[in-house]
């Protein structure tokens, strides 16, 4: 996400120069090309006007920190206006009312407004502890009410069936009713879609909210349709007292632009965005986290809390207690790595959140995609239990029968052995003294080049 926006604006923002002080003259290009990067991204023109209006006022005349160069001044400066214009902290749902709190969902056909029902009832369940009910009042497509079903089977949250010929209200109030009695602490209503802002649909919508009066009413917002997304999220709130904004489908917007412009436009604070397909892809927002990952600065915050939540500590234990006693990393270990790194967005999800990514060249980052990832797990999955724990074993008819088995080139096996060696022999260096030191320097070598090398480079001294 905001890969455009990102390039374009680490290209600006080294350009900047200056003695001391920022002037009006040494930032007037910068600030143009930061205006042409905004507006690439499909930000909002009131947004990008307000946007520049606060940077120059906030930079000009502005006093330098001793401990920072005119560029890095800057560079805050611009960090702080980008948290600003996506409303600084993350807003958090208000669930405080008497159980069951209740969310209406609302939003256009095909914006992934049923998906994130079913990730919003996960999310509750799993990080808040809720015991969630969730509920289809879309009574226009029998298919919506049968996929909610399935997504709340895939998630173990209760489903509350309805059918087409009931009206929305007396679905959603029979739910309520049903949840008091079962001792819900969250009902999510999952509402009807359109293909455009209609009338009716507004109509509908709004005599079902105030029939069920609920204490957070979500709009879900497809990011992909870059500032439009703020414009029918606008039509949206005039209409509804909307609460906060969902945005979906973050992962394949590379300009960023709805997210820079909702909050602006609505008024509203984006609560969480949808960040791939998988049931779990949903992250609250936190504009601050946001802006860093804009900038090229990382998100380590957002990668600690992911790390902390997906990673299968008793296997991580096992690992390192293996590894500790001498008895060494095998394949198997390596393809349990590779399966936690994909629960965690793959590599490039995880690349997203370290600081100094922004840089890399970009053949390097041809080379980290998640086509890579899932070639190793094929290469090992063609392996035998005994070459696993075995690699040196794996010679020529051997190597020509795991390719041949994982639709891979002997080539593609010969560099996943070499890349297990290299981590095999990191792994010894970091059961030894200093080992944490010893690893930073070993993960050097199974970058791709150009990630780790010199003092500057993501492991650099």
């Amino acid at each position: 996400m905001f890969e455009n926006l990102s390039d374009r604006l680490s290209q600006s923002l080294k350009n900047i120069s200056g003695r001391g002080r920022l002037t009006e003259d040494n930032i007037k290009d910068t600030l143009r090309e930061v205006r042409m990067a905004l507006l690439e991204a499909d930000v909002a023109l009131p947004v990008v006007r307000d946007f520049i209006k606060n940077v120059k006022e906030r930079a000009v005349g502005h006093d330098v920190s001793k401990s920072l160069s005119p560029g890095q001044e800057f560079v805050k400066i611009v960090q702080k206006e980008l948290e600003s214009a996506m409303g600084e902290v993350n807003e958090v749902l208000n669930l405080k009312a008497t159980p069951p709190a209740v969310v209406l969902m609302a939003g256009l056909q095909g914006a992934g407004k049923t998906t994130s029902v079913a990730k919003l009832s996960k999310f509750l369940k799993e990080r808040e502890k809720k015991k969630v009910l969730v509920v289809s009042a879309d009574v226009y497509r029998p298919a919506a009410i049968k996929q909610l079903e399935t997504l709340a089977g895939e998630v173990e949250v209760d489903f509350f069936p309805s059918d087409i010929k009931q009206k929305p209200i007396d679905i959603a109030n029979a739910a309520i009713s049903h949840a008091k009695k079962q001792f819900h602490d969250v009902v999510i209503v999952d509402t009807a879609g359109r293909l455009h802002v209609d009338d009716d649909m507004m109509g509908e919508i709004k005599e079902l909210h105030k029939a069920i009066n609920p204490v957070e009413t979500l709009f879900t917002v497809d990011a992909m349709t870059g500032q439009d997304a703020a414009n029918t999220a606008k039509a949206f709130n005039d209409a509804l007292p909307l609460t906060g904004v969902i945005l979906t489908k973050t992962d394949g917007d590379a300009r960023g632009g709805a997210a820079l412009s909702i909050r602006h436009i609505t008024g509203k604070p984006i609560k969480f965005m949808g960040v791939g397909e998988k049931i779990d892809a949903l992250e609250p927002f936190h504009p601050d986290r946001i802006a860093s990952r804009i900038l090229g600065m990382g998100d380590v915050l957002s990668l600690i809390e992911e790390v902390e939540q997906k990673v299968d500590r008793k296997k991580a234990e096992k690992l390192a207690k293996k590894v500790k006693s001498g008895k060494g990393f095998d394949l198997e270990d390596f393809r349990d790595q590779l399966v936690q790194m994909k629960s965690m967005g793959g590599m490039m999800g995880l690349m997203d959140k370290l600081p100094g990514m922004g840089n890399m060249p970009d053949q390097v980052k041809g080379q980290m995609d998640d086509k890579m990832t899932n070639r190793m797990e094929a290469i090992i999955n063609s392996m035998t239990p005994g070459e696993r724990e075995r690699p040196d074993m794996i010679k020529g008819s051997r190597k020509r029968r795991i390719a041949n088995g994982s639709g891979t080139q002997i080539q593609d096996v010969n560099k996943l052995l070499k890349q297990f060696t290299q981590m095999q022999k990191m792994m010894k260096k970091m059961s030894g003294k200093g080992g944490m030191q010893k690893m930073m320097r070993g993960m050097k070598g199974m970058m791709p080049p150009g990630m780790g090398g010199g003092g500057g480079g993501m492991f650099g001294r």
